[in-house]
């Protein structure tokens, strides 16, 4: 009889950005841990599982990737840096006002996490698995993100245009909600990325005190 085995997240289907690896190889490989790990958690995939997927021996892998964990830390940076350099580049572009900071930053965060919901999954969710030494330039990474976020906030609180009870826990739902959206979303949902991404803006703006105006849509 065939374990059933329970979906950890909707999507099914392992997307990368362009250009992570250098070759072919690398690259199957990398989708593939992705895959494994979005789906079974990176204790519920072997580097025998990988291979077997690849169509390589496992002995094989080693001469790519040296451990389990490096596959990890290399999908968790290759997530992280995305992730970043999304958010940063929504700021620079959007006008120096906070509400217009705000969505920015807001649908760079959601449209993280509906292009590459199974990245975004494994990089917010294993990187326990690393260890101390391993991780801590992803968890600087991530600790810089989130300080771009709070910034917005927080000036936005100072300019009285933001009414939160406290800035930290406004930054955690608001960050929060976009990371659940890799976990339901899939390319046959109702809305795509960008109309998600705009009902999100406004959810966001209500926990920061904001409502009676429906912000600006994208352009």
């Amino acid at each position: 009889m065939t374990k059933k085995v329970t979906r950890r997240m909707a999507a099914d289907r392992p997307y990368l950005p362009p250009g992570l690896a250098t070759s072919d190889t690398r690259q199957n490989i990398l989708v593939v841990a992705l895959r494994l790990f979005a789906e079974h958690g990176f204790e519920g995939a072997s580097m025998r599982d990988i291979a077997n997927e690849v169509g390589m021996k496992a002995a094989s892998i080693y001469s790519h990737y040296a451990s389990k964990e490096q596959l990890l830390l290399e999908l968790l940076r290759f997530g992280h840096e995305e992730h970043n350099r999304r958010i940063r580049s929504a700021l620079n572009a959007a006008p120096d006002e906070c509400i217009a900071q705000l969505s920015a930053a807001v649908r760079a965060h959601v449209r993280m996490h509906t292009d590459y919901p199974m990245l975004a999954a494994v990089s917010n969710t294993e990187l326990h698995a690393l260890s101390t030494e391993a991780g801590s330039p992803v968890l600087a990474l991530r600790a810089n993100t989130e300080a771009m976020l709070a910034e917005v906030v927080r000036k936005g609180v100072q300019s009285g245009v933001f009414q939160v009870p406290h800035e930290w826990l406004a930054v955690a739902v608001i960050g929060g909600m976009g990371l659940r959206v890799a976990h339901w979303y899939t390319p046959d949902f109702e809305l795509d990325g960008d109309g998600i991404s705009d009902i999100y803006v406004e959810y966001a703006l209500r926990v920061l005190g904001v409502s009676g105006t429906r912000p600006e849509q994208r352009t």
